[in-house]
């Protein structure tokens, strides 16, 4: 955990969220500004700063936060219609908060990417 990282203080409930899921190793939530009907923001409750900072141990967690995201598009009805992932690392790719996290985006047609 760090000391001043926003998601680790949402992941430990220092700070309140619209929490969609958790369990002993993910934390899910609704994102404050959506960019569709559906937005979540999945995170490790482990602080990991960027995907720069994974490795082979991580491996486990990760898979984990994938299945997450599967369970939760299901429980969001998105799944058949179809739903997005997203992870940024770093400035240039639009990273804003520096603990590892996954967006979903569904509910709506989402385009093509690029």
């Amino acid at each position: 955990m760090s000391n001043d990282c926003i998601f680790c203080k949402i992941a430990n409930g220092e700070i309140p969220s619209e929490k969609i899921f958790e369990d002993d190793r993910v934390v899910a939530f609704k994102d404050i500004n959506p960019a569709a009907p559906v937005h979540l923001l999945i995170i490790p409750k482990l602080h990991i700063s960027t995907m720069n900072d994974i490795d082979e141990s991580h491996n486990e967690l990760l898979g984990h936060i994938m299945h997450t995201c599967k369970i939760l598009a299901e429980k969001m009805g998105v799944h058949e219609s179809g739903f997005r992932t997203i992870v940024n690392c770093n400035s240039d790719a639009g990273q804003e908060v520096f603990h590892l996290h996954v967006h979903l985006l569904g509910g709506k047609p989402l385009g093509k990417m690029g």
